[in-house]
């Protein structure tokens, strides 16, 4: 397959015979650009990072390492080599990194210079968000942050611009297929049910970087634009599957402060720029941080196969491990995310308060009337096999008051829901201590309490 896009400011092509070569591995062996680095080759260090421009013309950082080639055809990319001005002129991001004293050991510096920037043209100032997903080797960030914040007052420079015009549309090959609409993808995908379908790619990419699994016929989904659309239906949203979760996030946190609160820690920019919500329930992680709080919510999935459309509520589509009730050649197209669940918080436990993968995600979702618990809607992650309700406990808190005493009694009824497992990020007995506070946390929270580790103090 014959990839089109922009390089740093020019026209170029790629081969891509597999379709799951990384633009990383082209920037480096293909094209020699090597000051885009290799580190952990699984998109959480940053060291690779550039920036991707798509169609609405909005920069954003993204991991090299687990960008395959067909999903920035007709996009925009820059590196660290690009980002001055043809006649080498130093972006402000460059000069504050020069004045700040913001290099150190250097490898992780290209990746910040590249993030920084995208943060820069986009008028971004909260630079601990912006810049969690670059790691610095020598654990000097302050003068990183502070160059940052001086390059935050100077104008982003006109060469930043990018012309998408410029750029051939793709074509799909016999085994690389690159729908353009959802019908698309439907009529193509029962025909070959055995493809595998490539939204954002931060999952699939770690199958190729560390599993190095081969792949028969692949589907890109992101160029079929109905698929990446949230439309306002009245009462509930409905998101298209390939709507990334950096899209879904501006579009909740007027609904849903907490939900977005928790999808800041869900992965670095780099991460919610590419991954998309459809890829999070798809691939029926347990740990997922979505589905629990997608859950809570009361979302109904909308399954498509062909011409036929399946609906049900989310959490009836994970039946086991690794096991989702999906059809042959049947696909995520859509959630529909209700608006008018108030009362729902999310918590997430991990050992990084950033970009970190959940030992518990706790999303919980309580109606009260006149002091009374009318309905009750209490999903976890990390807990079980699959993301999952805790039915007994919600089922034992209906028609109880809104006290801290019921929360205390009913608490234990969660060890009556889950048996969870003991792994690397936590044993049994703290996953079911954890999950139970955050009852205690949740009722404290919704009385005013300070309960976050960002605004309690000693």
């Amino acid at each position: 397959m014959k990839i089109s896009f922009r390089l740093n400011g020019a026209s170029v092509s790629a081969i891509a015979p597999t379709g799951t070569e990384t633009l990383l591995e082209y920037l480096r062996q293909d094209v020699g650009l090597c000051g885009t680095k290799e580190g952990c080759n699984e998109g959480d260090c940053g060291a690779c990072s550039v920036i991707v421009t798509g169609k609405d013309g909005v920069p954003q950082a993204m991991n090299a390492c687990i960008l395959f080639l067909p999903q920035i055809q007709g996009r925009s990319v820059r590196t660290v080599e690009g980002i001055s001005g043809p006649d080498g002129t130093l972006h402000p991001v460059q000069e504050a990194m020069i004045a700040q004293h913001g290099a150190q050991c250097g490898f992780c510096t290209p990746g910040f210079i590249t993030t920084m920037a995208a943060a820069h043209a986009n008028g971004e100032n909260d630079f601990d968000t912006a810049l969690a997903g670059n790691l610095c080797r020598c654990t000097g960030y302050a003068p990183i942050v502070r160059a940052a914040q001086l390059a935050n007052q100077e104008p982003v420079p006109k060469w930043m611009q990018e012309d998408l015009e410029l750029v051939s549309k793709i074509e799909s090959s016999e085994s690389i297929f690159c729908p353009k609409s959802a019908d698309e993808l439907a009529h193509w995908y029962k025909e070959n049910p055995g493809a595998t379908l490539v939204a954002g790619g931060t999952d699939i990419g770690l199958w190729v970087t560390k599993q190095m699994r081969d792949f028969g016929k692949l589907a890109f989904l992101g160029h079929a634009e109905d698929l990446r659309q949230i439309e306002d239906c009245g009462d509930y949203l409905r998101v298209g599957a390939t709507v990334t979760i950096a899209a879904l996030m501006t579009a909740i946190q007027p609904l849903y402060p907490s939900f977005y609160g928790m999808l800041l820690r869900y992965g670095s920019a780099q991460v919610r720029n590419a991954a998309t919500i459809g890829g999070n329930i798809a691939n029926g992680s347990p740990i997922g941080d979505g589905p629990p709080a997608l859950i809570a919510l009361g979302t109904t999935l909308i399954l498509r196969q062909g011409k036929n459309y399946r609906r049900m509520p989310l959490e009836d589509y994970f039946l086991a491990y690794q096991k989702q009730d999906r059809l042959s050649g049947e696909f995520v197209e859509s959630i529909e995310l209700r608006k008018d669940q108030i009362n729902l918080r999310c918590y997430k436990l991990s050992k990084r308060f950033d970009q970190d993968i959940s030992a518990v995600c706790g999303c919980i979702n309580i109606r009260v009337e006149d002091k009374i618990i009318k309905s009750a809607r209490i999903a976890f992650g990390g807990m079980a096999a699959t993301p999952a309700r805790a039915k007994i406990t919600e089922q034992a808190l209906v028609g109880m008051e809104w006290s801290l005493q019921t929360f205390e009694t009913i608490k234990s009824f969660l060890l009556q829901d889950f048996s969870p497992m003991s792994d690397a990020r936590a044993s049994a007995a703290y996953r079911s201590e954890s999950a139970q506070n955050m009852l205690l946390r949740y009722f404290n929270e919704i009385q005013g309490a300070a309960i976050s580790i960002l605004e309690v103090h000693p």
